[in-house]
């Protein structure tokens, strides 16, 4: 096989409607855009979300609560995760990722309470829930805020 001898697969590529060239093609003309109006018009449309004039969605639904724009995204790991280090290992942020825990290096960990933890781990987080320190510190190890 030679480069020359290469082609897609049957049926895997179309080619493109031509707009505007004559009455024969069935798209001459107007070129598919019917007669006057706005979406006629080249450079006309209207932008995404708006509503005819009417207010729209986004504006109607009310807001509530607080939302703070500096709050740094946490990602979440259960007591269960921690079980893959050995007894006596200092779990990092890099330890994670290096498990493949983490997916990503986030701003910060949070670890939650969900599952048992059986060894002795000093674990170093940016928080822990309640139920998650009492129980590495249960387990003899510590629960470290940095």
């Amino acid at each position: 096989m030679n480069l020359h001898e290469l082609s897609p697969a049957a049926g895997s590529t179309h080619v493109g409607k031509r707009k505007g060239r004559g009455a024969g093609t069935g798209n001459g003309k107007t070129a598919g855009r019917g007669h006057k109006g706005q979406k006629a018009r080249s450079g006309g449309g209207i932008r995404a979300g708006f509503e005819g004039g009417q207010m729209p969605l986004a504006r109607r639904v009310p807001k509530r609560g607080f939302n703070n724009i500096f709050a740094k995204p946490l990602e979440i790991i259960n007591l269960s995760a921690l079980n893959a280090f050995n007894d006596g290992d200092t779990v990092t942020a890099a330890a994670l990722l290096e498990k493949g825990i983490l997916s990503k290096c986030p701003c910060g960990y949070k670890v939650l309470g969900n599952g048992k933890i059986t060894k002795k781990l000093t674990v170093e987080a940016s928080a822990f829930s309640q139920s998650a320190k009492e129980a590495i510190e249960a387990a003899g190890g510590k629960a470290e805020v940095k």
